[in-house]
């Protein structure tokens, strides 16, 4: 059996970062992923799908996504029910995060101006970053790339290409 989600959206939210009572963190998150195709009247509709993520990946989630903030997720679904307190069933589907990934440079405009990833921040964190199991590596600075062209051409000799 297979139950894997891969899912790229905007949050609506702040994520809400709880503690359980044996003190284990949980995130919980909606993501705004957006539709394929238009409706009837040419608008894009969305779907808005509930996540949750345990753990150090869940206070990094807290501390470092917000509302608006782009980011990738990946887990599985995972359905649920629980009796409220006027005793009716409640069913929950919702995504159990393995990981998520932050698609956007920390503090970026990006969701509310239009821009896009490259647009020459300073200090940006790697689009690339998993907060897995892997642990947080921080934010790297551009220029420390040696691939960064800085907006010129890169050089590079037939001899250096593997092919």
């Amino acid at each position: 059996m297979i139950n894997r989600v891969v899912l790229v959206g905007r949050l609506t939210r702040d994520p809400e970062l709880r503690y359980t009572p044996a003190g284990v963190a949980v995130a919980t998150f909606t993501l705004a992923v957006n539709r394929p195709f238009s409706n009837q009247q040419g608008e894009k509709e969305a779907d808005f799908i509930s996540c949750v993520i345990w753990r150090k990946p869940a206070e990094n989630v807290a501390n470092y996504l917000k509302k608006g903030s782009l980011a990738g997720v990946e887990g599985r679904i995972q359905t649920r029910s629980y009796d409220n307190q006027e005793g009716k069933r409640v069913y929950v589907t919702e995504v159990l995060a393995d990981s998520v990934q932050f698609l956007e440079p920390r503090g970026s405009n990006s969701a509310q101006s239009g821009t896009s990833f490259g647009g020459g921040a300073p200090q940006q964190q790697n689009p690339g970053s998993q907060f897995g199991g892997s642990g947080f590596e921080g934010p790297k600075k551009q220029e420390q790339s040696p691939f960064f062209d800085h907006g010129k051409p890169i050089d590079i000799s037939d001899d250096d290409l593997p092919f």
